[in-house]
């Protein structure tokens, strides 16, 4: 069985507060219980930039912006508290869209031997979407639970969950992969699931 990490994306105060769904932090929640319960590492991935914000170009069209928004230093856009990362958890920074874009996250997957990835975050449509498509791109396993995503679109939630990740990922909801851990079920699939 290939080694599982489930990646925790951009659930960080700023950004989650933009999205209507109270629930969510508690869903996502019960991943990452599930995953810890299982010996399943948790590995966080969040957005963030050096004072002053070299990393960014003007051209930048999500981030551009951004220096003229916030002045010169970034407020403060920790991990949201009902997933907040335990002692030897990695935390891996990110300077764009996907996880893999400007971190080491790959060769932390690589250092740990993890070949299947479980990808929640906030949006369905940013950073899940870009880490998926270079996950799939680096021949990793994945798998996406549907209810630990979030987008300020449901109808673009909606198709990528239905017709676009299904190309490249296996969907599920976190119960399904909670129930599917608890039985030892290989990355957490449930049977019948196609990968």
């Amino acid at each position: 069985m290939s080694r599982t990490a489930l990646l925790v994306m951009d659930v960080q105060d700023l950004v989650v507060a933009r999205y209507p769904d109270e629930g969510y932090a508690q869903r996502l929640a019960g991943a990452v219980e599930a995953a810890r319960s299982q010996e399943v590492p948790v590995i966080y991935a969040k957005v963030g930039f050096r004072p002053g914000y070299p990393e960014i170009h003007s051209r930048n069209k999500m981030f551009g912006g951004l220096p003229a928004r916030a002045g010169n230093s970034a407020p403060p856009n920790e991990i949201v508290a009902e997933v907040t990362p335990r002692p030897g958890e990695v935390v891996v920074l990110k300077r764009r869209v996907s996880a893999f874009a400007g971190s080491d996250l790959e060769m932390v997957l690589r250092a740990q031997g993890v070949e299947h990835l479980v990808l929640t975050g906030v949006a369905t449509s940013g950073v899940v979407l870009s880490t998926l498509r270079q996950a799939a791109d680096l021949d990793y396993g994945i798998t996406v639970l549907e209810d630990g995503c979030l987008d300020a679109d449901p109808e673009v939630h909606e198709v990528l969950m239905r017709k676009v990740f299904p190309m490249q990922a296996s969907v599920i909801t976190v119960q399904e992969w909670a129930e599917g851990l608890s039985q030892g079920v290989p990355q957490g699939v449930p049977q019948g699931v196609p990968r």
